[in-house]
């Protein structure tokens, strides 16, 4: 079966990874960007070579976002970022398991990324099975 992870982060974090929060308002160091940066590709890796990798891919910073919708039958658009929403979809990785105890499994490991204390406090990921069709979402 086939599931996704979905990672979450806000502009801030965004802005931080790109070095545009001044030094003394920064919560990551570049030692810890470059520990995160270290432990995903190890983490992807890992599931390389364990045959459960698919696809796993970063998203744009949430400014670059759009999103569609339709008011009163007319296509509207609204620009990112949205002050409504805290966190986004930051990133995604697909993996291939056995069911949904491996796939936790997996997942579970996103804990032991290094992250500054003030950031770990609210990380968290969504791990989601792929329905294949509309059979897979009845019962």
């Amino acid at each position: 079966m086939k599931y996704m992870i979905m990672l979450y982060a806000s502009q801030r974090d965004y802005d931080e990874m790109a070095g545009t929060v001044p030094a003394g308002e920064a919560v990551w160091t570049a030692g810890d960007l470059a520990a995160m940066g270290a432990f995903m590709e190890k983490f992807n890796q890992d599931l390389v070579e364990s045959g459960e990798f698919v696809d796993a891919h970063g998203l744009a910073a949430p400014v670059h976002t759009r999103r569609f919708h339709t008011r009163d039958g007319v296509p509207v658009v609204t620009d990112g970022p949205y002050p409504e929403t805290a966190e986004v979809l930051a990133g995604y990785t697909i993996i291939e398991c056995d069911g949904l105890d491996r796939a936790s499994q997996i997942t579970a490991r996103l804990g032991e990324c290094p992250a500054p204390e003030g950031a770990r406090a609210g990380a968290y990921a969504d791990l989601r099975p792929i329905v294949d069709g509309r059979a897979d979402l009845e019962g």
